[in-house]
């Protein structure tokens, strides 16, 4: 009788790896595959409307040429983008474990707490936006939502600048740190999937780690960074690389991209300003990847 053939536990978690991706997978093979290659060609050719559907011009790296010597705008848009991106990605982090480490708590009315916190975030989405004009329920949740990102992305932090600098800190501490008060509703409202990720997490570590911890005489500083943060490592790894891709979803340099194409029909010069984008991105999480990974703690 032939005996069966056991399948060891590294090689179980890559067969579901490669079933969880499967779909994704699928869908880029059938759906984005030929734009995406399309979307090349396109970049090195002048494409012209006519009856016929549209017909290419081959003119090299002349598109390329035009955006980085012709346009005066893209590289600094391109620049503006980054720098945004590096200031936020940190704040978001940090308040979304911060956050979701508050949330993850026993307490008397986490559920209304866990609702206001994640209210901006509603009110923020596109879901508002893609409500009926006519409901009139829709026109003042719309204008709370504007109204509150308006006060809130008003604020200045006038009284903190200078408590700040006679504290000691520096100039460039002091300005990333009132920037980060001024842009508080822009930060809350970019962190609602990131509290859910880490808030899942938070509640899959085994209580026993933290009774054996309390049991050896562990305070809660210490449980926080010798259990908490190195069990949820990985998932900072991931909202990381969310939050760099979200940031890079939709701004100026995006609106220029469409502009470019649907406005003035140069889709040559489109299609180079969108994979120079997407190059720039792809280096960012190369690097923010390699770096953080590093120091990533997975428990097996």
């Amino acid at each position: 009788m032939a005996r069966k053939r056991t399948i060891s536990l590294q090689r179980k978690k890559a067969i579901y790896g490669v079933l969880f991706v499967t779909p994704w997978l699928l869908g880029f093979l059938l759906l984005m595959l030929i734009p995406f290659i399309q979307s090349l060609l396109f970049s090195f050719n002048k494409l012209t409307l006519n009856a016929e559907g549209y017909s290419l011009e081959f003119v090299g790296l002349q598109n390329y040429r035009h955006i980085f010597f012709v346009d005066a705008w893209y590289v600094r848009t391109l620049n503006d983008a980054v720098a945004v991106m590096v200031l936020d990605v940190p704040l978001i982090t940090f308040f979304s474990l911060f956050t979701a480490t508050l949330l993850a708590q026993k307490f008397r009315g986490r559920m209304l707490a866990r609702a206001i916190i994640f209210l901006p975030v509603v009110l923020a989405s596109g879901v508002i936006a893609k409500l009926d004009s006519g409901n009139f329920l829709a026109q003042m949740i719309g204008s709370a939502s504007a109204d509150m990102e308006g006060n809130y992305s008003g604020l200045r932090s006038i009284e903190l600048r200078p408590l700040l600098l006679q504290a000691g800190l520096s100039m460039e501490i002091v300005s990333y740190l009132t920037g980060a008060v001024d842009r508080i509703y822009q930060i809350i409202s970019s962190s609602g999937v990131q509290i859910l990720i880490f808030l899942a997490g938070l509640q899959s570590i085994s209580p026993s780690l933290y009774e054996a911890a309390k049991i050896e005489g562990a305070t809660g500083y210490e449980s926080f960074w010798k259990i908490t943060f190195p069990m949820i490592s990985p998932l900072i790894l991931t909202n990381v690389v969310y939050s760099i891709i979200d940031s890079f979803y939709d701004n100026s340099l995006t609106q220029m991209i469409q502009d470019s194409a649907f406005g003035r029909l140069d889709f040559g010069v489109s299609a180079a300003m969108s994979w120079i984008y997407f190059l720039v991105i792809s280096l960012i999480l190369t690097i923010s990847t390699y770096v953080i990974s590093k120091r990533v703690f997975y428990y097996d």
